[in-house]
């Protein structure tokens, strides 16, 4: 009797992408603590070995899944973008729309992401990712930079207001009852912001 060749092993990035959507449902169910690649393989069907074939070790696995969920969240964002008028105050709202609906339907990434985790910022497909985002966000800011503002305080400023709401109201964060418990739409809280001269 001889012994059956062994099966050879996928080459073509369909385990690597089994192995992140497995490593994005344990980090659902057990948070981040509970990410680890021996898991991660045994769903997958495949050896304990097989996942450091694309991953070197979990710092890489969880690289794969901040990159996964800045894309989500770049699509969200440029989703809600697609729908607004051509205007600046109204490009704003919606990517500012875009990045609630983003925290709201994936709790647990939008944590992940910006959890301050160690994450290898080399890795081109994190790189990529990222950076889709943040131009997003970019973009838009532009006509809120007035004279002699520092483009970049603008983005900050804009991006904090973004991504506090959108934690606010990702926890259903509790205010003083004088206060009821829904928060000011974001399109009322961004009438604040003043446009430009030139785009005014």
């Amino acid at each position: 009797m001889t012994d059956k060749p062994a099966r050879p092993r996928k080459r073509d990035g369909t385990l690597r992408d089994s192995l992140i959507k497995v490593g994005i449902t344990l980090l659902r169910e057990k948070g981040p603590d509970g990410l680890s690649l021996r898991e991660c393989a045994a769903r997958a069907g495949v050896s304990h070995a097989a996942p450091t074939y694309h991953f070197k070790n979990l710092k890489g696995l969880s690289t794969a899944i901040a990159a996964r969920a800045f894309s989500l969240f770049a699509q969200s964002m440029e989703t809600s973008i697609a729908d607004a008028p051509d205007t600046p105050r109204a490009r704003l709202t919606a990517i500012c729309e875009g990045y609630l609906a983003f925290a709201k339907a994936h709790r647990e990434l939008f944590l992940f992401m910006f959890s301050g985790l160690d994450l290898d910022g080399d890795d081109p497909e994190f790189e990529t990712a990222s950076t889709r985002a943040y131009t997003i966000l970019s973009e838009v800011s532009e006509p809120f930079v007035g004279p002699g503002d520092d483009p970049e305080e603008i983005e900050l400023l804009i991006w904090s207001l973004a991504h506090g709401y959108s934690h606010l109201a990702m926890i259903n964060k509790k205010r003083p009852r004088s206060k009821g418990n829904d928060l000011p739409t974001l399109a009322k809280i961004l009438r604040h912001l003043e446009l430009k001269p030139s785009d005014t």
